[in-house]
């Protein structure tokens, strides 16, 4: 590898962002579809003729699409140590340093990996370029429309990993996400999830607002339990969230004095899922995961889900993605179609001094 760098490109990005499949982009550049494939794989460097074709198809400057990167040149570092070998990873770039997240469940289901690391070995086949990822710790369960939304309109991948809220800020202080996602603070309450990031990360960081979601009781159907007050008089078998979430934070509320639930799911889903599957008969969990599951449910109480990332990264185009997809009619619309969210307010940015 040369001291100079490796040449890195924006082709798969930009040709996403215009809905153009590989045979699509081929037709127009005067490129073949295979050529184009190892093109975005970084497996074949293009001359000069047809990079500039392929730009000119795309319409953008070939300085846009095309450029030496360091990427190959950066330290990498796990994010965090997997259990096994071999290790199928993600990649992203934070600034000068390159991160490797080890494959987990998401909920975007299987996707591809850009690598696995076996027998000390590298063997790289990044399906997207480790600057184009955009890595975000929640436990939102409609992530996926956000995911869609920000390639559809970028062509930027949104990793989105399972955490809750606390996990995720605890990430965002290491440096090992780009953004957390929280719901701390119940809606309508004085500076809500702001006072909760200044409080453990200090300042120096810029909250984007996603919505307004309904957090309540799950339930078996049929146990025809009127109201919170009778479900907890009843005699059931509840499963409950890890420390630290606001799933738990709501169902101590409700316990009072009364012990935690020794069946803990790590995400709303898990609550829903272990209800479903007839492990337990109530649990804390977000509205549209408990109608999904065809679970019935009892409100207890609204929050304010917000995006967080460090001021820093105000200007990287995948935070600026981010913040389009949000606020974009598209995406808000998708939501208010969905139940127990309000997404009147969305894409309302602050500033946590």
């Amino acid at each position: 590898m040369s001291a100079e760098g490796v040449l890195s490109n924006r082709v798969k990005a930009s040709r996403i962002a215009r809905n153009w499949s590989q045979e699509e982009l081929a037709r127009r550049s005067g490129v073949s579809r295979t050529g184009i494939s190892a093109i975005e794989m970084g497996r074949l460097v293009p001359s000069v003729a047809a990079a500039l074709s392929i730009a000119e198809a795309l319409g953008r400057r070939v300085e846009d699409i095309f450029s030496v990167s360091q990427q190959a040149l950066l330290p990498r570092t796990w994010a965090w140590t997997a259990h096994r070998e071999p290790i199928r990873y993600w990649h992203a770039r934070f600034g000068g340093q390159s991160f490797l997240y080890p494959v987990e469940e998401i909920p975007l289901g299987t996707i591809g990996s850009d690598g696995v690391f076996r027998d000390g070995q590298f063997q790289e086949h990044p399906q997207y370029a480790a600057e184009d990822t955009l890595v975000l710790a929640c436990c939102d369960p409609a992530v996926g429309l956000l995911a869609a939304q920000i390639a559809r309109s970028s062509g930027f991948r949104l990793l989105p990993l399972q955490r809750s809220s606390s996990q995720a800020l605890t990430l965002l202080g290491q440096g090992l996400v780009h953004v957390a996602g929280v719901h701390l603070g119940r809606a309508g309450e004085v500076e809500g999830n702001a006072r909760i990031v200044r409080e453990r990360l200090g300042a120096g960081f810029s909250m984007l607002q996603v919505a307004v979601w309904e957090e309540g009781v799950a339930l078996t159907p049929g146990l025809g339990l009127p109201s919170v007050e009778a479900a907890l008089s009843a005699r059931l078998r509840w499963v409950g969230r890890e420390p630290g979430s606001a799933a738990r934070q709501r169902l101590d509320d409700l316990l009072a004095d009364r012990k935690p639930p020794r069946r803990i799911a790590h995400d709303h889903r898990g609550v829903a899922q272990a209800i479903r599957c007839g492990w337990a008969d109530a649990g804390v969990c977000h509205r549209l995961v408990a109608e999904e599951a065809g679970l019935d449910f009892l409100a207890v109480e609204k929050e304010t889900y917000d995006l967080c990332w460090p001021k820093q990264l105000e200007g990287d185009p995948r935070v600026q993605a981010l913040v389009t997809a949000v606020r974009s009619r598209n995406y808000r619309d998708l939501l208010a179609d969905l139940p127990g969210i309000d997404s009147r307010s969305s894409g309302e940015l602050m500033t946590i001094e």
